[in-house]
């Protein structure tokens, strides 16, 4: 088990000029839901998450070693075009994480960034754009540190992500991911995400994600001032617990393949979500009128055809619909009669469970 002070190099073996990484890393769902942390993007409880494969961040880093090294010095682009906005939020994760990456300073960073996803689709790029910076991040130390292991790097890369945007440490390696202590999960810890270590059934192989964009505008609440808002709950400390409990639960259903009590746990866990953000003070309801219009349809297309179809929900109005490989024909089918209607413009984004972050280029 990996300790923070384990992630803080003391010497580097080897040296190098210049060059570029290109890599990939996915954005992920959660199904037992992460809502309220700590100081230093701990979370207040555990949370498990569905890695996606098509949904994805493209980042490619060059740099170069420069003479002056006071200051951190980078040029951001989102999609080949200058992302000046950005920069205070990179610029904040450098900080963080120059403790654990002291060759930071050393180096004139191009951080070029794409998504695979509209931009204003109404996912969250956060989780993905963090995750393939740290892996990009992780593959410089590499070479200067070359007999690092494969398992130290993605963990450490996992911890990094973290300290960027608590969820993309879900987002580095694995299929199902947990992350935060959890007494049942053998390696889970709050500082990075680890994979699901028992055997998955054959039920979730494949499992499809089906994106309904319900309300592709901004965020009418930030993820830091939502996750704030925990501090004082009234109802924080009985739903960190029933996180452990679900958590527990959860860990059964992916091995035992029980889809009707998957569908209990992923839609309850999706409303007790939102119900925390109505309970709070200030209060939000994220929900569009569509998105309860979506849900009872599910409900009753479930109830009428037997298909283990449900939904879950990020801190949003946009429906994620979760069902099996072997049902896509006939939800698909459901969804564009009786679901388009109620996207902004009709979009949707069909994805699946995925593997994690890629390395596509390394020169």
């Amino acid at each position: 088990m990996f300790s923070a002070n384990d992630f803080i190099p003391e010497t580097y073996s080897a040296s190098i000029d210049q060059g570029s990484f290109t890599w990939s890393a996915p954005s992920n769902i959660a199904l037992v839901k992460y809502w309220g942390k700590k100081e230093h993007q701990i979370p207040a409880n555990p949370s498990i998450s569905f890695t996606l494969n098509h949904c994805k961040t493209i980042t490619k880093m060059g740099f170069y070693k420069k003479e002056n090294n006071g200051n951190f010095s980078f040029d951001l682009l989102f999609e080949g075009k200058p992302k000046e906005d950005f920069k205070p939020k990179i610029e904040k994760f450098l900080e963080r994480i120059e403790l654990y990456l002291p060759f930071l300073k050393d180096y004139h960073f191009t951080i070029d960034t794409q998504n695979t996803f509209p931009h204003s689709s109404g996912i969250a790029s956060s989780a993905s754009g963090m995750a393939a910076l740290a892996m990009n991040f992780m593959s410089l130390e590499k070479v200067l540190q070359s007999e690092m292991t494969d398992d130290y790097c993605y963990q450490k890369a996992s911890f990094l992500a973290r300290l960027g945007s608590g969820s993309a440490c879900r987002s580095v390696k694995g299929s199902v991911v947990v992350w935060g202590n959890h007494n049942n999960t053998k390696g889970s810890s709050d500082l990075f995400g680890v994979e699901f270590p028992n055997t998955i059934h054959d039920n979730f192989r494949n499992y499809q994600n089906t994106i309904l964009l319900v309300d592709k505008g901004e965020k009418q609440v930030s993820s830091t001032v939502g996750h704030d808002l925990m501090h004082n709950h009234p109802f924080a400390e009985r739903r960190f617990a029933q996180a452990h409990d679900n958590l527990d639960k959860l860990s059964i259903i992916l091995q035992n393949g029980n889809l009707d009590e998957f569908i209990k746990i992923v839609e309850s866990e999706a409303l007790t979500l939102h119900a925390m953000m109505m309970t709070s003070m200030p209060y939000f309801i994220l929900m569009k009128p569509n998105t309860l219009e979506i849900i009872n349809a599910i409900w009753k297309f479930r109830n009428e055809t037997k298909i283990p179809v449900c939904f879950t929900l990020d801190a949003g109005a946009n429906v994620h619909v979760l069902y099996p490989k072997n049902d896509c024909k006939k939800v698909l089918q459901f969804i564009k009669d009786e679901l388009v209607g109620y996207c902004q413009n009709g979009h949707y984004i069909c994805d699946e469970i995925g593997f994690g972050a890629q390395l596509i280029i390394d020169n």
